[in-house]
């Protein structure tokens, strides 16, 4: 089982962990239209899965906004920011920050996404909400990376997935990504 920090103390995950060179789950969010988006699997173009718990914290919304600000320098490449937040909220987050170059999705209804990817917090003050997370995953639906951040309040290792992600991308691209 793996386990992460919030400040500080141990957090233990929960769900299906998901490592370097696993085919990555599919599954689907939801979008701040209310349809569903699907990610992970094979798609003809790589993806970048970005988890946080919730859009509304301060390390969160920096999170997303560096990765709509890196997302237009990447071809072939489909960036997702996936929380638990409601589709409403994230709309209005996306509106204010200007967010545009990536998807942001939902994994309230079943936190299928969480639990399929191993994320899913299972004790302490966020309990039921993902961990923060990044997962890059090749055209072929391999997953080439994986960083959970040891501390929640803390941002990624941005460098290494955007290397990571350069190196995911696929020469043919099927048209489908954004």
């Amino acid at each position: 089982m793996a386990i992460t920090h919030l400040k500080g103390e141990e957090v233990k995950l929960t769900g299906n962990e998901i490592n370097v060179s696993d085919v990555a789950p599919i599954v689907k969010i939801v979008g701040q239209d209310l349809n569903e988006i699907q990610v992970g699997g094979e798609k003809g173009c790589a993806q970048v899965l970005v988890v946080v718990p919730s859009l509304d914290t301060p390390v969160c919304a920096a999170e997303a906004r560096k990765f709509n600000e890196e997302a237009v320098k990447l071809d072939n490449i489909e960036v997702v920011v996936a929380s638990m937040d409601l589709p409403f909220a994230m709309g209005r987050f996306c509106t204010t920050e200007g967010i545009e170059n990536l998807k942001v999705g939902s994994d309230f209804r079943n936190k299928e996404l969480a639990t399929a990817y191993g994320v899913l917090i299972e004790n302490g003050a966020l309990r039921g909400v993902a961990a923060r997370a990044v997962f890059v995953i090749n055209a072929s639906g391999v997953v080439v990376y994986k960083e959970i951040c040891n501390e929640i309040t803390q941002e990624p290792n941005y460098d290494a997935a955007f290397e990571a992600a350069k190196e995911a991308t696929n020469t043919s691209c099927c048209g489908t990504c954004q």
